[in-house]
């Protein structure tokens, strides 16, 4: 079976020091690093090429205009039309500097396409998960072709949440009929808003600058759809762990956690940087999204320039 977990914690605050040193583009470089710079590079593993079908697998209680938020994101993401009506800066845009890294590759770009949507209401397997039950609700999804992700709601622990991660993505195993990959972000909104939340909360650690308005309103769901992108960033570029990241593979930065906390120009830890606001709400942004919305999104590293791009 190849798993493999990748953390989205935002507010890491050693490894941002270290890879802004990589990920602002007025860095000077000396001549060992020119030699051999700190960038994602491809490793000649499988990509998603093809029609792939984005599932959605909510489990807990999630009110109807909850999911509304995180599946017009994914609308965005799949679904030509509102590619094609979204006010720029947009996820469309987002999303093609994703696609970037398909151009290095001999893969086709994956063609993604909004699937099924899965209630699961009652907490059939409680409200402590492991791996494993994260696996097993992805299989309830498409079992080829497909993203299955699964959500969890703000009164469910999973294993690792809030300790080292906000979301993973792996893939399930070899089969005759093909495989998927599956990604898991859950809702912090009630363990830990300051850690996976942020910059829509107060952090845990660090400067206490005062938190940004949530963009839709609701701070744990603007939160998961932050980790959702980086995710399905995360997802498209590495699926199987052969794919584009950086550093070792079980513990791989990829297209958006090689950015850690970078959501606008000039930013740095503590601060997402320069992003644009609602004039009616107060709300900060930078993309968007089907409906008129408008979500926060997670810097994309770009590999021609060894460098963090934001869309503001």
């Amino acid at each position: 079976m190849s798993y493999f977990k990748h953390s989205s914690l935002l507010f890491f605050f050693l490894l941002s020091l270290l890879l802004f040193q990589a990920c602002l583009a007025s860095r000077r470089l000396t001549a060992a690093e020119e030699k051999q710079p700190l960038t994602i590079t491809y490793h000649k593993g499988a990509l998603l090429s093809g029609p792939i079908s984005v599932n959605l697998i909510w489990y807990g209680n999630f009110s109807a205009a909850q999911r509304a938020i995180l599946s017009d994101f994914v609308a965005s993401l799949t679904d030509r039309n509102h590619k094609q009506q979204q006010k720029t800066p947009s996820v469309s845009s987002w999303w093609k500097m994703t696609e970037n890294f398909y151009s290095r590759s001999n893969s086709p770009l994956p063609l993604l396409t909004f699937g099924d949507q899965i209630l699961d209401m009652e907490y059939s397997k409680g409200k402590s998960l492991k791996n494993a039950d994260l696996a097993a609700l992805a299989a309830r999804g498409q079992r080829r072709r497909a993203i299955n992700i699964v959500l969890t709601a703000a009164d469910v622990a999973v294993e690792g949440f809030c300790m080292s991660r906000c979301g993973t993505h792996a893939a399930s195993p070899r089969s005759k009929t093909g495989r998927f990959v599956y990604i898991w972000v859950g809702n912090a909104a009630a363990q830990c808003p300051g850690q996976c939340a942020w910059p829509f909360h107060q952090p845990v650690y660090g400067p206490q600058a005062p938190p940004l308005i949530a963009p839709n309103g609701d701070v744990g769901i603007d939160g998961m759809v932050m980790n959702l992108a980086s995710m399905v960033a995360g997802a498209v570029t590495n699926p199987f762990g052969g794919g584009f990241f950086m550093g070792p593979a079980n513990a791989p930065l990829e297209a958006a956690t090689a950015c850690p906390g970078i959501y606008g120009k000039g930013a740095y830890p503590g601060y997402a940087g320069e992003l644009l606001v609602d004039p009616a709400t107060g709300a900060s942004y930078n993309a968007n999204g089907a409906h008129g919305r408008k979500y926060l999104l997670p810097a994309i590293f770009d590999q021609s320039t060894a460098s963090c791009s934001t869309l503001v």
